[in-house]
């Protein structure tokens, strides 16, 4: 089989495992990938996450990962959402979930349609090497999507589709076969700057530029201390990832509801009560959120979220939720117990000061500090 036929049997079966888009960029067509990494690192704008400056080498240049990898196949999964996702941020009593964790984890259900697909890859060709990665490795899928012709990297950094949108999950399969190549995206943002300006922290220093420390996905999903309290009021009632840059973006008037059932929204993971989950047990979180990105959180890392949220809520009646996790096992939940019963109830934080006099933990002892001051009760 000619590389051309091979690359179109490999569109074919994408196409079959349900793949919005398959496009072939060359190992070497992201050049410029590696120095803005670089620059990136260097002003700390990744925060906790240090995996991205332990791999920085692998990372810049496919060939640093793989020596051997001749083509980059780019694998597109729309995701696009059945409704407007910044509508859940209206109800300040429930909680608002990332587009993509509102279901099936889609690492597991892209690794294994690439896997597939690497695997008919190689049957047909006869020969040749395959590796596939969901972005948990080592690459910069995005750079390489725009290579490769699948869209490009708008001002928010995520990839645009012009036929998705900002809904879009991204697969690759490193492979030792010589494909034919796509042509690369041009940026169609034009003067538009409505993702930046939807950011309801600023984490946008500049076009195209994410400083990931400011950045509310980020600073639920990925930080593993304490908000920090400059933007604890704008992460509202989102307790997993942040859609606005996402959803505002104009290209998604093009953009349809996924087709693929297990990226759909699961009933039972919107419109989510507060309540509720801060009475979760770690049993009845794991068994909500099986299968579901938000599992990875931890029950910890969870209420925390949660504890901010319901003290964004404004709602007295969740007072009693937040008052009974000042006594949780977490510092990081004792400590967000302490900031959300003073936004809804001061006077009842201000009656346990015995509990701040056996705190042992430092950043609840300062939480405890600054919410406990004549100022603020």
């Amino acid at each position: 089989m000619t590389p051309a036929a091979l690359a179109g049997a490999l569109r074919e079966k994408a196409r079959a495992l349900g793949f919005s888009g398959c496009r072939i960029a060359a190992p070497e067509s992201i050049p410029d990938a590696a120095p803005r990494l670089a620059e990136w690192l260097s002003q700390g704008m990744h925060g906790d996450m240090v995996w991205m400056a332990e791999t920085a080498d692998r990372r810049g240049a496919p060939r640093a990962l793989w020596p051997q990898v001749r083509s980059v196949v780019m694998l597109g999964l729309d995701y696009g959402p059945a409704v407007d996702p910044l509508a859940a941020l209206a109800d300040k009593s429930r909680a608002a979930i990332s587009v993509y964790a509102r279901n099936r984890d889609y690492h597991e259900l892209i690794k294994g349609r690439l896997k597939e697909l690497a695997g008919f890859l190689l049957s047909r060709a006869g020969d040749g090497d395959v590796k596939v990665f969901v972005d948990t490795a080592p690459v910069m899928e995005k750079p390489l999507a725009q290579a490769a012709g699948l869209g490009w990297q708008g001002k928010h950094s995520n990839l645009v589709s012009r036929a998705h949108g900002s809904w879009l999950f991204l697969g690759a399969v490193f492979t030792t076969l010589e494909l034919p190549l796509d042509s690369p995206e041009r940026d169609h943002c034009g003067s538009c700057r409505a993702c930046l300006d939807a950011c309801p922290t600023n984490a946008f220093p500049a076009p195209y530029r994410l400083d990931a420390r400011r950045c509310l996905a980020y600073l639920t999903v990925e930080h593993k201390g304490p908000i920090p309290r400059e933007f604890r009021a704008a992460l509202g009632n989102r307790i997993f990832g942040c859609d606005d840059c996402l959803a505002v973006c104009p290209w998604n008037k093009f953009a349809q509801a996924t087709r693929e059932v297990k990226l759909a929204a699961r009933p039972e993971l919107e419109r989510l009560s507060l309540a509720d989950l801060a009475a979760m047990d770690d049993a009845g979180f794991r068994a909500l959120f099986a299968g579901s990105p938000v599992k990875r959180l931890g029950h910890a890392r969870f209420l925390r979220n949660v504890l901010i949220a319901i003290g964004n809520s404004g709602d007295a009646a969740l007072a009693d939720a937040a008052g009974r996790q000042l006594w949780h096992a977490s510092p990081l939940v004792r400590g967000a117990a302490i900031w959300a019963l003073a936004r809804l109830a001061p006077a009842r934080l201000a009656a346990r000061t015995h509990l701040r006099n056996d705190e042992q933990d430092p950043s609840v002892i300062a939480e405890w500090a600054k919410e406990t001051h004549s100022d603020n009760i």
